[in-house]
C-alpha cells in the first residue's frame, strides 16, 4: 500500500491532443486539471496559446492559467509553488491532480525539486535588459562566461531568458547558477503516473501543427497580438512575447517580415518546439507513451489510473 497520494502527469508535444484527452479523463475520473504551460499563465494570450475556451473551462475548470499580465515574469519556482498548492487542495478534496501541458522544465522542477535560487528582481532584470539593448546579448554572454563558464557553455547567446536569469542570480546572490544548482530541493511527495501522448508519425504531428496555426489565424490571432503590440509596456524580449507564434506575429506587425514569412517562421518555430519537447520526453524516466490516434487511449489511461488509485486506498 502506497503512503503517497496519486497524481497524473499528461505530457506531450504541442498539438498532440493533450487537452482533449484531459477533458475526457475528467469526465470519467475525479480529476482536477492543473495546467503545466508557461504560456497559458498570461492573460489576454488565448488564441496563440490554444488556451481552453471559456466554454471548456466552464465544464472542466483549469488551474494555473490566466495568472499574470504579459509584462510579468513567471519562473519554474513560481510554478512549483503554485502547482504544489493546487495539488494539496485537490488531494484534500479527495480528488486526483491531473497535470497537463508541454512545458517540460516545469514538470522536471515539480518532479525533482529545485535548488534554492533567489526570487526574480525586477530592477536587476531591467538593468540586464538595458545592457543587452545597448551592447547586445553576445556581450552579456561573454560576461557570463567569465563568471560561470559551465552555465555559459550550456546557455546559447541567443537564449536571452536563460542568459538573463543566470546573470540575475549572480548579481542578487553573489553565487553562480552552477554553484546554486548543485543540490536539488525536495522531490514531489506523490505517486505519479506519467503519460506522454503524440502521433506515432512525425509527419502527422507537423500536419496537426499546421492545421492549428491556420485555425489560430482564422480565429483572430493577428488582432490578439496587435492589442499586445500597441501596449507601451510590452517588448519582444519579454518571456510572454517570445512565446512561439507571438514573436513571429510581433515581427510581422513591426514590419520586419511579410505575412507569408510570418506564417513560415511561426510554423518552423512550433515544429522546433515540438522537437524539443519530444527530445525531453524520450529521455524521461517512467513515462508511458500514448498514441494520439488510438481510440482506446482514454480507456487505457482510466484503467491504469483506477488500478493505481485502488492501491492507494
Amino acid at each position: 500500500m502506497s503512503a503517497k497520494p496519486l497524481a497524473i502527469f499528461l505530457m506531450g508535444p504541442t498539438a498532440a491532443g493533450k487537452t482533449q484527452l484531459a477533458m475526457e479523463l475528467c469526465q470519467a475520473l475525479p480529476c482536477d486539471v492543473i495546467s503545466v504551460d508557461s504560456a497559458l499563465v498570461y492573460k489576454g494570450m488565448d488564441i496563440g496559446t490554444a488556451k481552453p475556451s471559456l466554454a471548456e473551462q466552464a465544464v472542466i475548470p483549469h488551474q494555473l492559467i490566466d495568472l499574470l499580465d504579459p509584462k510579468d515574469a513567471y519562473s519554474a519556482a513560481d510554478f512549483r509553488r503554485d502547482a504544489l498548492a493546487a495539488m494539496t487542495n485537490s488531494h484534500a478534496a479527495g480528488r486526483i491532480p491531473l497535470l497537463v501541458g508541454g512545458t517540460m522544465l516545469y514538470f522536471k522542477a515539480l518532479l525533482e525539486g529545485l535548488s534554492p535560487l533567489p526570487s526574480a528582481d525586477a530592477q536587476i532584470r531591467a538593468e540586464i535588459a538595458a545592457q543587452a539593448q545597448q551592447h547586445g546579448w553576445e556581450a552579456l554572454h561573454c560576461e557570463l562566461a567569465q563568471i560561470d563558464p559551465v552555465a555559459a557553455a550550456r546557455i546559447h547567446p541567443n537564449d536571452p531568458q536563460r542568459l538573463s536569469r543566470a546573470l540575475e542570480v549572480f548579481r542578487i546572490s553573489g553565487k553562480t547558477l552552477t554553484q546554486l544548482t548543485e543540490r536539488k530541493g525536495d522531490p514531489l511527495p506523490y505517486k505519479v503516473l506519467q503519460f506522454a501522448i503524440a502521433p506515432t508519425e512525425r509527419a502527422e504531428l507537423h500536419q496537426r501543427i499546421a492545421l492549428r496555426f491556420q485555425q489560430m489565424l482564422e480565429q483572430g490571432f493577428e488582432e490578439e497580438v496587435r492589442v499586445l503590440y500597441e501596449r507601451a509596456d510590452l517588448h519582444p524580449e519579454l518571456p510572454s512575447i517570445r512565446c512561439v507564434g507571438y514573436r513571429q506575429m510581433w515581427d510581422y506587425l513591426a514590419g520586419d517580415v511579410s505575412y507569408d514569412e510570418m506564417i513560415a517562421r511561426g510554423l518552423a518555430a512550433t515544429r522546433q518546439l515540438a522537437k524539443r519537447q519530444l527530445t525531453w520526453l524520450r529521455s524521461w524516466p517512467e513515462v508511458r507513451w500514448l498514441d494520439s490516434n488510438n481510440k482506446r487511449v482514454c480507456q487505457d489511461v482510466i484503467d491504469e489510473v483506477q488500478s493505481a488509485y485502488n492501491k492507494t486506498q
